[in-house]
């Protein structure tokens, strides 16, 4: 029997964030979660009743610093007293691509831990579990019951994203924040798991996978609805059983200008309007920087690369500008960025972050989408948002790829080529605040959470982005 809960009676304390709050405080502030908590004596589970998600990657600086974060909640269990939960990297779980996307994974969790698990808790890699306080929130609900658990957000106003779901009442659907943290109970995990290797998703692609994971489980009225849960949290307040770590990592001094080659993708009917934007503001702080464009104009100067402007898909220009990375600059810099000519950058900050990533590992950068991953197919990382790749790729198969491409079709998806297995797609955060983002910096339609979740480093521009900009400086 689902457990249906109504969305408008309970729903979580919003946290909002002024967009002029203060830089330094985000990168120096701590996640702080509840103290430990003293657990009642008939408390009716235990920490070993719990299996807990880190949604970790395969990439070097991610799986070291999840690693990391296991052994710490393992030796806090210990320390409790409350049994030990099952600590799981979702990277390790197995060799499928889909699993990031989590309802790929659900089977073979509930395989392995369902007979001896009551819940199945999922967090993102930064964030913070205070345990002793999760295991109260979850000692809450009947865990024979199906429940969906997590800080709610909704669309204050349907969105594309969403594909306009719930138009008439944007605010009567609920979905997850990420960066709190989610939980479902083993009764409804299971139920999800036989729907996963029966039925076919409605959608192949994965863009918004909160969103998506929630309408999936709700099931159209005959799931659960997201139980708001005021103890997940993303800023500390008392009695958070999580929160979440708002600053780039410290992995030492900023990669250098000249490693980082910037490609800007452009063409004639923007050059007078958007290209001066970035000369304005983010051009300056590049070492090596291009404008790619469908003529050539001396006073940007632009450079055409004799691929025609499209107004769907944009794979023949990005395939030129990696031939000629490879033939012009990839003996001078380390990494090659692409961005669109409306796409807000923070080059400063992305050196930093980019100082996390081992050279020698062939990497891409980028806000990461999906396209039918429970079928075995493949991630991309989206366009606006813009994406960086570095140089060690194998680059005689990039050649022939790019070469294989060129007589086709300009305007295809950048998602229907084989670039992708290539790459080793980096997930930087969950929309839509992570490091590098494509949502607009339209009015926040996510009621509960703050527009910029993090430090940002690149953003899709819109119509009154100035605000965004004095952040980006």
């Amino acid at each position: 029997m689902s457990r249906h809960v109504n969305a408008n009676k309970v729903v979580a304390p919003l946290l909002l964030l002024h967009l002029g709050f203060s830089l330094e405080n985000t990168l120096t502030g701590q996640s702080h979660v509840a103290e430990h908590q003293t657990l009642p004596a008939n408390i009716s589970i235990g920490l070993g009743d719990v299996v807990i998600v880190i949604q970790s990657q395969r990439n070097s600086h991610h799986a070291s610093y999840c690693h990391q974060k296991k052994k710490e909640m393992l030796q806090e269990a210990a320390q409790l007293g409350q049994g030990i939960p099952v600590v799981l990297l979702l990277h390790e779980l197995s060799e499928n691509e889909g699993d990031w996307s989590i309802l790929p994974a659900l089977p073979g969790l509930f395989a392995a831990h369902g007979r001896s698990a009551s819940w199945f808790f999922f967090m993102a890699e930064e964030t913070t579990v205070a345990l002793s306080a999760l295991l109260l929130v979850l000692s809450r609900f009947p865990v024979q019951e199906e429940w969906f658990l997590g800080k709610r957000l909704h669309d204050n106003k349907a969105t594309i994203i969403h594909h306009y779901a719930f138009s008439e009442d944007p605010t009567s659907f609920g979905y997850p924040d990420p960066a709190a943290g989610w939980a479902v109970s083993v009764p409804l995990c299971q139920r999800l798991s036989e729907r996963v290797q029966h039925e076919h998703l409605k959608s192949d692609f994965t863009i918004d996978l909160p969103h998506e994971v929630a309408l999936y489980i709700w099931e159209g009225g005959n799931g659960p609805e997201l139980t708001a849960v005021p103890e997940f949290c993303i800023e500390p307040s008392d009695n958070c059983a999580t929160t979440f770590t708002t600053y780039l990592p410290d992995c030492g001094p900023p990669v250098s200008k000249s490693k980082v080659f910037v490609a800007v993708k452009t063409c004639k009917i923007f050059h007078s309007e958007r290209v001066p934007v970035v000369k304005a503001t983010w051009e300056k702080s590049a070492g090596l920087l291009e404008y790619y464009s469908d003529v050539i104009d001396a006073s940007i100067p632009t450079v055409s690369l004799g691929v025609p402007n499209t107004h769907r898909g944009h794979c023949g220009k990005t395939f030129a500008i990696l031939k000629r990375f490879w033939r012009e600059f990839a003996p001078k810099a380390d990494w090659l960025l692409i961005v669109d000519d409306d796409t807000l950058i923070s080059l400063p900050r992305l050196r930093r972050l980019l100082r996390c990533y081992d050279p020698e590992e062939a990497v891409s950068l980028g806000e990461r989408y999906g396209f039918g991953l429970i079928q075995g197919g493949y991630s991309y990382t989206t366009g606006g948002a813009g994406s960086v790749k570095n140089v060690n790729f194998k680059r005689g198969s990039l050649i022939r790829v790019a070469q294989s491409w060129s007589s086709r079709s300009t305007t295809l998806p950048i998602f229907q080529l084989s670039l992708h297995f290539l790459l080793m797609i980096i997930w930087i955060r969950c929309h839509p605040s992570h490091l590098i983002s494509k949502k607009q910096s339209r009015e926040n339609y996510k009621t509960g959470r703050m527009v910029l979740l993090q430090v940002q480093v690149l953003g899709h521009s819109s119509p009154g982005t100035s605000r965004l900009l004095k952040l980006l400086r």
